[in-house]
Parts: C-alpha cells; structure tokens; sequence
C-alpha cells in the first residue's frame, strides 16, 4: 500500500526466509569475516575470467540462500537481480544457470534493497510465493569497467573507496520464519554536480539523505523507531557529508544509530581508502552481518539504506555529472 508519496507498507509483512552473503580473499581479512556463508581463497574462483568469477558468486548465494530455506530452486517464482557490469552479464547469466523466471534490475550500488522492496512488493500483493533478490560486484571487473585493469597498478585518492568482491541473496516468502519486511521507501534521482569517479561518497550521500528524509516524513516518524540505520556505501567521506546534511535539515539522527555498510567490512589495518563500495558491499554486510544481528535479537527494527551512483563508462566520457539514487528498505523482527 502507498504510504505518502514514494514508501510502500507491506500490510502482510513478507519474511525474509533466508538470507546468504559469499566474498573474496580481501573480505575474508575484513571485520566481518565470520558473517559469511562462504569465502573464496582467490579472485578467480577457478574461472577464466574475473566476470565468470563474479557470476559464480552470484550462483552461490543464491543456492546458500535457497537451501536455508529449505525450499526447492523451483518453488521460486521470480528471481530480482543486478550488477554493475553492462547488460547486467554477471545477473543474467547467472538466472541462465538458477534457471527460474528472472527480473533483471539495475541501480548501481542501490541493487540490494531495490531488489529486496520489489521482491516484497511481489509477495505483498499476492504476485509470489517466493522471491529471490540477489546483486554482485567484483573488484577487478568493476575497475576494468569503470577506472582501470587493476593490473595498470594505479594510484588512487584517499576519497576513493574499495569494491566488494561477494555476492549476497535473500528469498522472500509470504510465510514462515524470520525477519520481516514492514515498509520501504523508492528513492529519487539526486545529482549535486559531482563528476569525479573517485569520490562516490560525495556523489552519493545527498541521495541517502533525501530518501531517510522521506521514509521519515511518509511513515510520520523519527529516527527513534529504528535501533540502527545503516547506509549502503558512502564510506568515509560520504558518512561526514550524510551526517552534515542531517544536521543542514534539521534531521535528528544520532550518531550512535546511523552506520554504514562501507565502514563495517573492512578494518582499518586494511588500504581501502575511504571504505567499501560496489553492489555487493549492502548486501553482503545486510544479507551477513545486519541481519544476523536481527536474528539475535540484538535489534527489533532497522532501516537499511542502499545507495547508488548511476554513471557509466560512456557517461564520464561525455563529461556527464554522477546522478545518485538511494532505496531503503525497513526490517524487523
């Protein structure tokens, strides 16, 4: 049901059934290493490419995340997914090989909990029994697409952020045991004139801001609903830039609630610049980490902010600013 003027609540409060998150070698050393389901010992995965090795990550979330399920690959009736890749190659392929009916999406680094409001959105309305949402990213393949071969070996700014190599995937179902989906709020295109690539952060955290903002205004609430807000990847940078603007609007946002999936995953021994990034940085740290907290009754309610620049290849070329969007999805248990 609409609830304002872009949240939705999910009167029938869909669970997520299971959840699974699968990283590299580098997050296997980060600080979240023993909330994942699986960790690869190298970038390969004894592929012959890195893009067939993120699409094999992609294949193994989403089979962890079935068999905690407890369920069939055939009792799921629609798979969401997406990537950063062009034509979403790393998703697509990979529905090739789940082989279930497949919506392919694409929102940058925001994938996670799009993916996650449309899949409750499905089994809400009455439209699925089961729904699959999953995302992706590699590190290698994202910085031959958008920067550089990481064999080029160049250096980088401290406002440049590390891209995740994991997948993450989580299957909803209208019934059953585990966290649930309550609300969630689709973000709007934000474009502040940022161009440079290697400060994501900046781009993105004016999006992360406007949607908390609406979720607040839509559901006629305050930060003091939700035990913990975690955004997707703003990373260092765009964490400061976020909490500025919160204060600039007059958004009441302690600190000691607001994080951000960027900051969680690595630790600080490792050289990650301002933090992670890339689409599997939200899901992998909501689909492991946050969710596995939720579970322990840690939290009741969470509100996870997934963010994502909307650039590409061609757009940088053509001297095109960053346009930024950001979607957030509420959870509880």
């Amino acid at each position: 049901m609409l609830q304002g003027h872009q949240s939705w609540i999910f009167q029938n409060k869909p669970v997520i059934l299971s959840s699974a998150a699968v990283g590299g070698p580098f997050e296997a050393q980060g600080n979240l290493a023993d909330d994942f389901d699986l960790l690869y010992g190298d970038l390969w995965l004894e592929q012959d490419s890195f893009e067939k090795a993120e699409k094999k990550m992609l294949e193994d979330a989403c089979d962890t995340a079935i068999k905690k399920a407890g369920i069939q690959k055939e009792n799921i009736n629609f798979l969401l997914a997406g990537d950063l890749m062009n034509q979403l190659i790393s998703s697509s392929f990979s529905a090739r090989t789940v082989g279930v009916p497949y919506l392919g999406i694409f929102g940058a680094c925001s994938t996670s909990m799009e993916g996650l409001a449309l899949a409750a959105q499905l089994v809400d309305s009455g439209a699925a029994k089961y729904a699959l949402a999953g995302t992706c990213s590699h590190n290698a393949t994202a910085e031959k697409q958008f920067r550089y071969p990481t064999e080029y070996g160049s250096q980088k700014p401290p406002t440049a952020q590390w891209t995740v190599t994991g997948a993450g995937a989580a299957v909803v179902a209208a019934s059953g045991t585990g966290p649930r989906i309550v609300s969630a709020t689709i973000g709007r295109v934000v474009d502040m004139g940022i161009s440079d690539p290697f400060n994501m952060g900046a781009a993105m955290a004016p999006a992360a801001v406007d949607t908390i903002e609406a979720h607040f205004r839509d559901l006629q609430i305050t930060a003091d609903h939700y035990d913990i807000i975690a955004t997707g990847d703003l990373g260092k940078v765009g964490h400061a830039i976020a909490r500025d603007l919160f204060e600039k609007h007059n958004i009441n946002v302690p600190e000691s609630k607001l994080t951000d999936c960027g900051l969680l995953i690595y630790s600080d021994k490792q050289d990650v610049q301002a933090g992670g990034s890339g689409c599997a940085c939200c899901a992998t740290v909501t689909y492991g980490h946050l969710l596995k907290r939720l579970r322990a009754g840690e939290w009741k309610r969470m509100l996870v902010i997934a963010t994502g620049a909307l650039l590409s290849p061609l757009s940088y070329q053509q001297n095109e600013s960053i346009p930024c969007v950001a979607h957030a999805v509420a959870i509880e248990q």
